[in-house]
């Protein structure tokens, strides 16, 4: 999670993604997400197991912060918001 490009970044774990996406959107609670309003989406990896999801989160935690910047570049050269991806906001009637 960002506010900006280059900004202030956030790395976590959820087993719910759209769900703790959204919670950041609505900059609930104290967090260091709502101090910061960080409410993009800019970079996420899947894992089918936990254990290896918290693993890698705590690999990433201790990385440079442009190694974390390259890491979304890479994937997400715009830092474009990657929550319509995961939860479009409209949807087509089928009908």
């Amino acid at each position: 999670m960002t506010n900006k490009p280059r900004g202030t970044l956030y790395l976590g774990v959820t087993a719910d993604l759209v769900r703790r996406v959204s919670e950041h959107k609505q900059l609930t609670g104290r967090s260091f997400t709502a101090h910061y309003n960080l409410d993009k989406l800019v970079w996420f990896e899947q894992f089918d197991h936990i254990d290896l999801a918290i693993q890698h989160e705590t690999s990433l935690k201790r990385w440079l912060r442009a190694w974390k910047i390259d890491l979304v570049e890479k994937a997400n050269p715009g830092w474009r918001d990657l929550f319509e991806d995961i939860y479009p906001t409209s949807f087509s009637d089928e009908a």
